[in-house]
């Protein structure tokens, strides 16, 4: 009843409009988290179809499931410890990102046993504080590349790193990150490190700071039709609409109890509207009392706590019956909310309502290969189902 449903066309608009953007520099798909919740299998397909060249994913269990359905293009994993193995990663052909000097002589262990030397990314933190070497470890990093590149275990692919803001072009940190990059990166050159590749764009950069798009970009949340910089609009078209059906309704009096507590009194006669959509299907639990759903074509309120399963919504005085479908988010075009609303009412980012999607819910891939670029369809805000307002 509840179904997330993947538009596969506008993750290929997406990605022409993010190549476009990257004025010749090529295109990573970040995919990891199951492809931001939408299917990285499915979603990989489609970049590719449409101008990425490469794949971008965290673990290696993401890697291998993209090789399993058959996918040979290149893709990166950046995330792991340095006391795995990872053996499978390069007889699968992944490359792997090295944050460390002890990730280094993993991937070299590695390399010996299974008689091929490892793909090599060699990661920079520039700023961020997470994964990579800092400027003053750089030095001894890629001693220790050069050591084990000269010894046949591993080749340097890339230099990369990672940027923490890239949302205010005018950020002196974003400005700081990028001249620590260029000494790191003339450091690497004097010894002898001069990849084919260099990349650091995340969304927010391969959209709006050319200075550093470098060989490869690499968008995430972009891929999927989020706008990454706030008050900003690019064009990206929503990827993913979450629905649900109405179950159950019922007409009650003022002073009803609504779930649990009870936190909402109703202060009317109402109809409530029973979805079978709860937290553990990706609707927050704290958006009770704060988020809103369509119901054809009306946006009702959520009242009361949202439980693991379901949420109950007022339909006012408006004929909301058993059957009738529910839009929980997406693309805004119809009125309905959007996944930037639900991360609002949530307080929190689109990223976290979009893998917070249930493993139960099913996900839905369609592509009508439509040939326009904008869509024809005039948004309409629907009407309200209570007398609130959305915040």
């Amino acid at each position: 009843m509840t179904r997330a449903l993947i538009d596969l066309d506008a993750i290929g608009h997406n990605t022409r409009l993010l190549a476009r953007a990257a004025a010749g520099a090529g295109l990573m798909a970040v995919v990891k988290a199951d492809g931001f919740g939408h299917g990285a299998v499915q979603v990989a397909g489609a970049t590719l179809a449409h101008g990425a060249s490469w794949l971008g994913v965290t673990s290696l269990q993401e890697a291998l499931e993209l090789r399993s359905a058959g996918i040979t293009a290149p893709i990166l994993m950046w995330l792991y410890a340095p006391f795995e193995t990872m053996d499978e990663a390069l007889l699968a052909d992944v490359d792997v990102s090295a944050s460390s000097i002890a990730a280094l002589e993993t991937l070299g262990r590695a390399a010996k046993r299974v008689g091929r030397p490892a793909s090599v990314h060699l990661k920079a933190d520039t700023g961020l504080s997470r994964g990579g070497a800092t400027e003053a470890e750089w030095p001894e990093m890629i001693e220790t590349a050069v050591r084990l590149r000269a010894a046949g275990l591993i080749e340097i692919r890339a230099v990369w790193s990672h940027l923490a803001n890239a949302e205010d072009p005018s950020d002196p940190g974003l400005h700081r990150q990028l001249e620590t990059f260029a000494r790191i990166r003339a450091k690497s050159r004097s010894a002898d490190i001069d990849p084919p590749l260099i990349h650091m764009a995340n969304s927010a950069a391969a959209l709006q700071v050319p200075a550093a798009h470098f060989d490869l970009v690499r968008p995430g949340i972009a891929i999927y039709g989020v706008e990454p910089v706030p008050g900003r609009v690019f064009g990206l078209r929503p990827a993913m609409t979450l629905e649900s059906t109405v179950i159950l309704t019922k007409r009650v009096g003022p002073g009803t109890g609504v779930s649990y507590g009870p936190e909402h009194v109703t202060d009317r006669d109402t109809t409530l509207a029973l979805v079978p959509a709860g937290y553990a299907d990706g609707v927050p639990r704290r958006t009770g009392g704060r988020g809103w759903v369509s119901i054809g074509g009306l946006r009702c309120p959520i009242v009361g706590r949202v439980a693991m399963d379901q949420v109950v919504v007022d339909a006012g005085d408006h004929p909301v019956v058993a059957g009738d479908r529910v839009v929980i988010f997406g693309s805004g075009e119809n009125g309905e909310p959007t996944v930037a609303e639900w991360a609002e009412w949530a307080e929190t980012n689109p990223h976290e309502i979009l893998t917070g999607i249930g493993t139960r819910v099913p996900r839905i891939h369609y592509s009508v290969e439509s040939p326009k670029e904008t869509s024809t369809r005039s948004p309409s805000l629907p009407v309200e189902c209570a007398e609130m307002t959305p915040s």
